[in-house]
């Protein structure tokens, strides 16, 4: 009889609430602080009041792991509605603590079958993981496969972001006031990647229209030849203009029918800033 599995993740997978249910996967969520108040994605916070909040207040937020015992209760969670095991994916530990806090949590079911996974990734370098893993559990994939094809989606993920202003990575000290200023002054746009598990800054491009033309280009020499199998348009309060670069991007390569349109989260977004949009999708 094959052990009925329980799919886990946390919110930096940048999966909806609604493709979650829709996959059975249950997300802890990433907690976003201001001063002394705790926000939970999804539950008190998105995207969008996230930086109604950061532009209003002049301040960029911490973020904090999900704590050992929202995993408890995640696990507990899961084997009360029947689960044998669970396997749990959780965002890359060179960023979060979370995968250190789901493995805490194993130590109080002792006697249960509970695999942790750092997947090494965030967003939906993450999340094309957990998707792949829910759609082979529900294949009655054996925990071994379920695993082997949640690492080879990985392995074949990339992901490109173009940020319109530097202005929230210096207000989180992750590049200076006076590099901001002058990349405000020169028009120049940041492209983000996932490097090492990391959101990452891959290069600056002068005018939004060219940043959006370099993303294309990524793409193109990630795909080499190839085709995208799944994708994903993701943004911080641009869905309209993710869209439109997907538009570029369907022009020049050959897509699949559909797409998700997806918001970063705000456990990534306060470290990209507001009116990112990028993609990410695997290679067949």
């Amino acid at each position: 009889m094959k052990k009925k599995i329980a799919i886990i993740t946390d919110t930096d997978s940048s999966l909806s609430p609604e493709l979650a249910a829709q996959y059975q996967v249950r997300q802890v969520p990433i907690a976003i602080h201001f001063g002394n108040e705790t926000f939970e994605t999804w539950e008190d916070i998105d995207d969008q009041h996230l930086f109604e909040r950061i532009d209003k207040e002049g301040v960029i937020p911490k973020t904090s792991a999900p704590s050992p015992g929202m995993f408890v209760e995640a696990y507990q969670e899961a084997f009360d509605n029947g689960a044998d095991e669970i396997l749990c994916f959780t965002v890359s530990s060179g960023v979060s603590a979370t995968y250190n806090s789901a493995m805490t949590a194993i130590e109080q079911f002792p006697d249960r079958e509970i695999t942790v996974i750092d997947t090494k990734s965030l967003t939906m370098g993450q999340g094309f993981m957990v998707l792949e893993a829910a759609q082979m559990r529900d294949k009655d994939a054996t925990r071994e496969e379920i695993l082997a094809a949640a690492e080879a989606i990985r392995d074949r993920t990339h992901l490109f972001f173009a940020l319109p202003t530097l202005k929230y990575l210096a207000m989180s000290g992750r590049v200076g006031q006076l590099t901001a200023g002058m990349a405000t002054i020169l028009n120049i746009k940041p492209i983000l990647t996932v490097r090492d598990g990391k959101l990452d800054m891959l290069e600056r491009v002068r005018t939004k229209r060219k940043s959006w033309a370099r993303v294309v280009e990524l793409c193109e020499q990630a795909l080499d030849g190839g085709e995208i199998e799944q994708m994903a348009m993701i943004h911080v309060n641009v869905p309209n203009e993710a869209r439109e670069l997907e538009a570029l991007i369907r022009d020049k390569m050959l897509c699949p029918e559909t797409s998700y349109l997806l918001d970063l989260t705000p456990g990534l977004s306060v470290h990209g800033g507001n009116g990112l949009a990028g993609i990410a999708f695997v290679v067949q």
